[in-house]
């Protein structure tokens, strides 16, 4: 079944319309100018710490459940494909109201203190009595936390384009998305020292770092559309458009 859906998405792709390749840079333009861009730079780094939700859903919760709570081990399952059915069920329905820099903004910020409440209500799971009680309130920090994951997403790609150069979106979403393999490859080792080890003063600290990181989102943008030429927001009149990832990013 899993190289039947490569097969199809295969399919799928091919269906896309041909993009125009890049100009070539003016002479004496540097090889890696988003290197240079240090508002860039700024966002791509808070949105790799924004990213770290991700190790938390995939690898935290579950040691979090086991160890931690008195929640069956079941729950890591069921919040699992909770978080699965949330991001297809209303990822492109929260992607809907980020049409430009200003909302996208927004919706990291939201996702900053969502993040931050859902890591307070999985601190709290570890306090409770009882398997049911305590697979109430992970569930209740699972849906916080793919809330604002969505959000953070639909957010983060509209930020990550928008102030991309037009003739230099490949290296410019290269360097930003470069965050998710680091997220991945850090997180495991940080988070399960952080969290794990620590347990509740971890979860504080995580979600006070999420809370600061939505926070700083909004002036690194405006800081960055300050060094652009023009740093009007996009125009386009038919809103936000193109397909969601199954990660939730909104990829136009």
């Amino acid at each position: 079944m899993d190289a039947l859906s490569f097969l199809l998405a295969a399919l799928i792709l091919l269906r896309l319309p041909a993009v125009p390749a890049t100009p070539a840079a003016p002479a004496g333009e540097p090889a890696l100018a988003v290197l240079r861009d240090r508002p860039y730079a700024l966002i791509s780094f808070l949105n790799m710490i924004a990213l770290l939700n991700m190790p938390i859903l995939s690898l935290v919760i579950p040691l979090w459940v086991v160890q931690r709570t008195q929640a069956p081990s079941w729950t890591v399952s069921a919040l699992l494909v909770v978080n699965t059915l949330a991001v297809v069920l209303f990822q492109v329905r929260v992607a809907r109201r980020v049409t430009d820099l200003g909302s996208a903004s927004a919706s990291v910020r939201l996702a900053g203190a969502v993040m931050f409440a859902a890591c307070v209500v999985f601190a709290l799971s570890s306090a409770v009595s009882g398997a049911w009680a305590a697979g109430l309130v992970l569930l209740l920090g699972a849906c916080l936390q793919v809330a604002g994951e969505m959000l953070q997403a639909s957010g983060a790609w509209e930020i990550g384009f928008d102030l991309a150069p037009a003739g230099r979106q490949g290296q410019y979403q290269g360097f930003f998305g470069s965050g998710a393999a680091v997220a991945r490859m850090l997180g495991p080792l940080l988070l399960t020292t952080l969290i794990v080890v620590w347990g509740t003063p971890g979860w504080l600290v995580m979600g006070g770092v999420f809370l600061v990181s939505g926070l700083a989102t909004g002036p690194a943008v405006h800081w960055a559309r300050r060094t652009r030429p023009d740093p009007a927001d996009s125009t386009d009149p038919t809103g936000p458009a193109g397909p969601v990832d199954p990660e939730g990013a909104r990829t136009s």
